[in-house]
């Protein structure tokens, strides 16, 4: 069978080498169509392969009564209906590693021209000046690199690094003791990062928990005379707050390839001669722009001689009798995973789900794959979904177990999660009750009954009489209502819980205040 692939945007032949080589597909390469001309001719194909011009929306993939896959050469969708692809059992997939060589390189490009002021004294000699003492730099030899952020991209820097001499801290929250010494770098929290490197690099993705990870605090525990670089997501680094580590003496030198609001050209920063910044280059090579073809055409060509994708963004086709049967405990699923992943501690090395009751003997794989990403997402962010999920759970080097039982414990349906990490281990599980209720039951050996929704705080206590009565009166003069509050505990004056439901977000900083109170052991407030 001869299976037909439309290529609507510009791509190479060398990008797509794989398709055009492969005997059972046919490739045709149509690139600037309208909307009617891709409307007109879509419903013959079986693929297609983007880049970001070709909008492929929801009246496009209705179309194309044929089409099996779509390929983006890139990393972003924006550009593809997701919701639309999934509902017609189109798997959309895309090139998630394709920069990472670029995006490593040019990060080691700026880590040794911001130590040798490569770009400062270049400038000064087109100004007709030959100033050797103003440009006096600093080796990399024997200095600490610490990397925040330790995947792909984050790994690789790693080995340049080394290659230069460089001693490695790591923190990352998939990264063991173990796995760091495999790698011949040093483990370390991200206190241990920022008071021991002499130069820090993030590699981390942009979420509610990374944004300004880096900001007046964390410049604080820095060592004097530190180098900060940024070649990784704008919003990572606060702008302002480096500029007046800069400003103060603390920091040395800063390297941004990005940038909290792009294009920017105007900010402070980029006036300071400590900084040398590039608008955003990290993956602009001609390898990278040609590796993301190479990447979703083989993707495509596997996919079309029968083989399951290895970077799929959408979820694939279910049956209507098994999601009938499944959709009610999707919300409970994204719930107990959330909660489960806000309240962990350590690298993950372990994640069991047990299903109790009516669900023992449907196929649960749909409702695993969504705990999962729940999880996985509080971590590594929205490029986690459905699909890929178990996929990168694999590469982080994380067992997941599947187990189910007849037994439900009191319960028509219940649905437990344990995550094992480095440093402990943690369980919640909850039930869907007739009506359609959710509700979480347990959280590790402590009984609650709680809605799991909207803003949460969740108090590990010694129980002591009028600690409820303290943690009252903290969010009262704090201005935070509580909504509904529930306490668990094993046994008279040993460990306890509280699990407050309130009406809206408890900032850091009074958690860790709340958490100084003598009888309280730890405070996390949870978003759901």
């Amino acid at each position: 069978m001869i299976y037909k692939v439309l290529v609507s945007d510009p791509l190479s032949d060398d990008g797509i080498k794989e398709l055009l080589d492969a005997e059972h597909i046919q490739v045709d390469k149509k690139t600037g169509m309208t909307e009617q001309e891709l409307l007109d001719c879509i419903g013959e194909y079986d693929a297609l392969l983007v880049r970001s011009q070709t909008q492929v929306t929801r009246k496009v993939i209705e179309k194309a009564t044929k089409l099996k896959a779509i390929g983006r050469a890139g990393v972003g969708t924006d550009n593809i209906d997701l919701a639309a692809a999934t509902e017609h059992g189109v798997v959309v997939v895309n090139a998630p590693n394709g920069n990472t060589i670029s995006t490593a390189e040019h990060t080691m490009a700026m880590l040794a021209a911001m130590a040798r002021r490569v770009p400062q004294a270049y400038y000064s000699l087109r100004q007709d000046e030959w100033n050797r003492k103003a440009f006096i730099g600093v080796e990399l030899y024997r200095k600490t690199l610490g990397i925040i952020g330790f995947g792909r991209i984050g790994g690789e820097v790693a080995k340049r690094a080394q290659g230069f001499g460089m001693r490695i801290i790591a923190s990352d929250p998939f990264l063991t003791e173990e796995k760091a010494a495999k790698l011949g770098i040093q483990y370390g929290s991200m206190e241990d990062v920022l008071e021991q490197a002499d130069f820090i690099t993030v590699h981390t993705p942009l979420l509610k928990e990374t944004h300004h990870l880096i900001s007046h605090e964390q410049f604080g525990q820095m060592k004097d005379g530190v180098y900060v670089l940024n070649c990784a997501r704008g919003g990572l680094v606060d702008e302002n707050a480096l500029l007046e580590a800069i400003q103060g003496g603390k920091v040395a030198g800063a390297s941004l390839d990005v940038f909290e609001n792009e294009p920017q050209i105007n900010h402070e920063l980029l006036a300071l001669p400590e900084v040398i910044a590039t608008p955003h280059l990290g993956a602009s090579t001609v390898e990278a722009q040609e590796m993301v073809a190479v990447d979703v055409s083989r993707e495509i060509a596997d996919m079309l001689s029968g083989k399951p994708a290895k970077n799929p963004v959408n979820m694939p086709a279910v049956s209507k009798e098994v999601l009938q049967k499944l959709e009610p405990y999707f919300s409970l699923c994204e719930k107990l995973g959330s909660f489960l992943a806000q309240i962990s501690r350590g690298a993950i090395a372990e994640i069991t789900v047990t299903y109790s009751g009516e669900l023992q003997d449907t196929n649960v794989d749909p409702l695993t794959r969504l705990i999962l990403k729940h999880i996985l997402k509080h971590y590594l962010g929205q490029q986690i979904n459905e699909v890929n999920a178990f996929h990168v759970a694999k590469q982080k080097e994380i067992v997941v177990n599947e187990q189910k039982t007849t037994s439900g414990y009191g319960f028509t349906n219940l649905i437990a999660i344990t995550v094992r990490t480095n440093q402990e281990t943690r369980t919640v599980s909850g039930t869907r009750i007739e009506g359609g209720r959710i509700e979480l039951v347990n959280v590790d050996q402590y009984r609650v009954d709680v809605i799991p929704t909207g803003h949460m705080i969740y108090i590990h206590h010694t129980d002591q009489p009028g600690v409820i009565g303290k943690v009252g009166t903290f969010l009262g003069q704090n201005d935070v209502n509580i909504a509904t509050m529930q306490v668990g505990r094993k046994e008279r004056g040993g460990d306890a819980i509280m699990l407050l439901s309130v009406d809206k977000n408890m900032e850091q900083a009074l958690a860790d205040e709340l958490a100084a109170v003598p009888e309280i052991i730890d405070v996390t407030t949870i978003e759901l």
